[in-house]
């Protein structure tokens, strides 16, 4: 898959079909609108495109909003990669840019810059100063302009709209098996593991310790029924995220317990999937306490884990 910085000659990508916006979280609702882009390019035998912008327009527009992301950059691009995209363009988002007119868009980046002859977007898909375009202004100025729109209908689950915005939501609320049905998969974040206070091991449960990643959704304080991800290999595990208040608050980070493995995960990058919230964060009297606390969190963490791989198995 190609990543381009910024606009390139319209030339290098043949009969461009394309689709546009920030992506975040990959759900199921972008994943059905990526097919659809994926799917009309390789009948006209052209390319799949995605056009989004960096940083994301709320950095710039509304910059005082504490936006977090359900999705590295990393993980974003390797899910556009997956889903067939060819290519992703990345247009620098500028008050310049956010002043352009809604036709000044459609002609100058849409036509001229990238050439694109099909464009799907959402229904409700708003572009230009001021977000004054809507989509049918886009169908009109394709027509002006020589691309074909396909307005997309969005994609509904249990009753709500999937969207970014929802899912965030949900797992800042501690909802995370049903975050996790909007997303598709388990809601994870993925860092390298330090070196903690080791008092995990000193209560008899080792954990492996991440830092919180910046800019990222994190669920709330307490404790997790989860997977953990290393070198391919996918291990049960107890996940925990707070700042250990029984022994003083210290910095917040996540601790993860393998249930049935014993590795060194000293310094190896590690992805930690949350499957679902056991309970919040507590405060002990004792260690002893905690140690007693921790042991009937395995327990429920394994019956939690198995019962949602039976229903797995059983779909």
């Amino acid at each position: 898959m190609k990543v381009t910085r910024g606009l390139t000659p319209p030339a290098s990508r043949p009969y461009p079909v394309a689709t546009i916006g920030n992506f975040d979280g990959q759900h199921k609702g972008h994943r059905a609108l990526l097919g659809m882009v994926v799917h009309a390019a390789q009948s006209a035998q052209g390319t799949p495109v995605v056009l989004t912008f960096d940083p994301h327009p709320v950095k710039i527009l509304a910059p005082h909003v504490d936006l977090r992301f359900l999705t590295s950059p990393a993980e974003k691009l390797a899910r556009f990669e997956e889903a067939g995209v060819q290519e992703v363009i990345f247009l620098p988002f500028t008050s310049a840019f956010a002043s352009l007119t809604p036709a000044e868009f459609a002609s100058g980046i849409l036509r001229d810059g990238i050439g694109i002859r099909e464009i799907f977007v959402g229904e409700h898909f708003s572009f230009g100063k001021g977000r004054a375009g809507k989509i049918e202004d886009l169908t009109r100025l394709g027509s002006q302009f020589g691309f074909q729109v396909h307005p997309v209908q969005p994609v509904r689950f249990e009753g709500d709209v999937v969207s970014s915005t929802r899912i965030r939501q949900l797992i800042q609320s501690g909802e995370i098996e049903k975050a996790a049905r909007f997303l598709g998969r388990p809601y994870a974040i993925d860092g390298v593991v330090i070196r903690g206070h080791q008092r995990g091991q000193a209560l008899g449960w080792p954990t492996a310790n991440l830092a919180l990643p910046a800019e990222r959704v994190i669920p709330p304080d307490g404790v997790y029924a989860a997977t953990t991800v290393w070198k391919e290999q996918r291990f049960d595990s107890v996940a925990y995220i707070g700042t250990r208040p029984t022994f003083g608050a210290g910095e917040r980070m996540v601790e993860v317990y393998l249930l049935d493995k014993e590795v060194d995960l000293y310094g190896q990058p590690i992805t930690v999937q949350f499957i679902d919230r056991l309970r919040g964060d507590l405060v002990f009297n004792t260690a002893e306490a905690l140690a007693v606390r921790i042991e009937q969190d395995v327990h429920e963490a394994r019956t939690c884990l198995r019962r949602l791989s039976q229903a797995v198995g059983t779909t």
